[in-house]
Parts: C-alpha cells; structure tokens; sequence
C-alpha cells in the first residue's frame, strides 16, 4: 500500500457540529486506514502539542494562530516551531475575520518565510476565504508555499477557482477534503502537477473511509496516486520517518 499522510486534521470537541475527536480515537482511524502520519491543527495548540508528544511519529503540530493577535501570534509561531518542532502554520480567515491578502498577514507569511515552512489556510467560504485573494498573497510571498485547505470546498466555482489560482502560481498546493468530485483531484493533477496535490480528511468532520477513496476512484496514475496521499506531504511538511 503507498504510504498515506493526511494532511488535514482535527482534536477536540465540536459542539456546532456535534462531533469530537481525542488522540486514542485517532490513532486508532489511522491504523484502520493504513495512516501512517497525521498533520493535526487544533485550539487550544496545547490539543495538538500533547498529542505530538504523546505520539512523535505518528502526529506531526501545525501552529494554529489568529493573524488579529499580532505580536503575540509571532511568538507562538517561534515558540512552536522552534521549541517543539511543529512543522507549518495553519490560519483560518473565515473563523478569524480577515482576507488572506490583508497586511495583518504579511508579518505571519515573512516569519514562515523565514522559518521555511509552509501555511496551510481554510479556503472554500465566503466572504473572507476564497480562492481569489490567495493568488494576490501568493504573488507578495511567491517562496512561501500556501496551502489552500478543501480546494475552494463544496462550491464548484470556489473549486474551479482554487484550480485556477493554482495554475498561476508555483508556490500555491491543493488539498483535497471536503471536497466533493473526486473528477476535480485528476483536473488538478493535470494542470497544476500532481506534485502540488496533498491528500486530507478533515478528521472528525471528514473520514479516510471515503476521502481516501475519492483519490483512489480519481483516476489518477499510480505514481500520482503515491504523489497525492503521501510523498507531497513528506516534502512539503518536512517529516522525517
């Protein structure tokens, strides 16, 4: 089986969508599915820092901060990828309020520069997230690779426009939860390389039961298939085995 490294996950508890996730339960997903690795962001980070520690070559930390914060945010950053190895930056533009191109960011995007990690971002919903203010980013901070979680999600002009974006701009991934046409993974791989597609689940509010198959059934080569569910992640993520 191709190693498997998802990179788009989740811990703790969900009320809004009645759901929850602790470390055990996915662990116990990730041996059931062949996982070898997850890449997990969550609030409070300390979520994600015990389970890293708890599980250090199972669970790879991206830093989850809040661009609003500032200076604080920085610090966060620095402390957990330089103290505990966290491995990227994940932002949320919906949750927190503002627009990936917005000059709140760039302090964030020139640190992650600095550090040579990437950022990963929820894209898919309006009015903050959409794909189109990612390529402006992009083009401000083209060494940076952005990551734009759920590839413009359920909305197939988000979708379309994720694809586009991506075509414009090296420095731009795709990762493929949430999802919904598995058509779209092959689209992508086609026009953007299959080298800049990156496998994720949304654990708990996806699942590797169908997500993985949404690959599998995409119609992509094998070889792009071993690309997209885990040696994308391995480089981009920098994860050791």
């Amino acid at each position: 089986m191709s190693l498997i490294i998802d990179s788009h996950t989740h811990l703790g508890n969900f009320p809004l969508f009645n759901v929850s996730l602790d470390v055990e339960s996915m662990i116990k997903i990730m041996d059931d599915y062949g996982i070898t690795v997850s890449v997990v962001f969550s609030l409070p980070n300390d979520l994600t820092l015990n389970a890293v520690k708890r599980y250090p070559n199972r669970i790879v930390g991206l830093v989850w901060v809040n661009p609003h914060n500032g200076e604080e945010a920085l610090k966060l950053i620095e402390e957990y990828v330089l103290k505990f190895g966290f491995k990227g930056v994940k932002m949320h533009p919906l949750i927190d309020s503002f627009l990936p191109d917005q000059d709140i960011v760039h302090p964030i995007m020139e640190l992650t520069r600095k550090l040579k990690i990437p950022v990963l971002f929820h894209c898919g919903h309006p009015p903050w997230s959409l794909p189109w203010h990612f390529g402006s980013l992009a083009d401000m901070f083209p060494d940076v690779p952005i990551i734009l979680g759920h590839m413009g999600h359920g909305h197939i002009v988000y979708i379309n426009g994720a694809i586009d974006v991506a075509r414009k701009h090296d420095n731009i991934l795709l990762e493929t939860s949430g999802m919904p046409m598995h058509s779209k993974i092959l689209e992508a791989s086609r026009l953007i390389g299959a080298d800049r597609v990156l496998y994720g689940s949304d654990m708990p509010f996806g699942h590797p039961a169908f997500e993985i198959e949404k690959i599998k059934v995409s119609g992509v080569s094998r070889s792009e298939l071993e690309l997209i569910l885990g040696l994308n992640a391995l480089r981009v993520f920098n994860i050791k085995l």
